[in-house]
């Protein structure tokens, strides 16, 4: 009775930490190993670039158009998917809200005066 208790936080470390980062390290993996030239992806820093060549464990990403950096593969952290950006109709664009001349939004004057 006295080592239930131990296992027990042992089995429940398990499931809450250990298994969520193995599988976090397994995907990670799985997304570096498919990486092909063309893609856009992320690096642990956040850097967003463009992969331009794969030499080996090495990646040449370009972060702007003519300037490349090269990394370890390790470095990327996933692939950003293509977004492909819907454009907005003219009947759902905000109007912007008008006031007549002369009036704020707290009802004063532009002086800051009281009436």
């Amino acid at each position: 009775m006295e080592l239930l208790l131990p296992v027990l936080l042992l089995v429940v470390f398990y499931f809450l930490l250990i298994r969520p980062q193995q599988r976090q390290r397994r995907d990670i993996a799985q997304v570096q190993s498919t990486i092909a030239p063309g893609a856009r992806v992320m690096t642990g820093a956040g850097l967003i670039a463009t992969v331009i060549a794969i030499e080996g464990d090495e990646v040449v990403l370009e972060v702007a158009p003519g300037v490349t950096n090269r990394y370890v593969r390790r470095a990327i952290m996933r692939v950003i998917p293509d977004e492909v950006a819907e454009p907005v109709a003219p009947d759902d664009a905000i109007e912007p809200t008008t006031r007549p001349a002369g009036e704020s939004s707290t009802g004063d004057d532009s002086t800051g005066t009281e009436r």
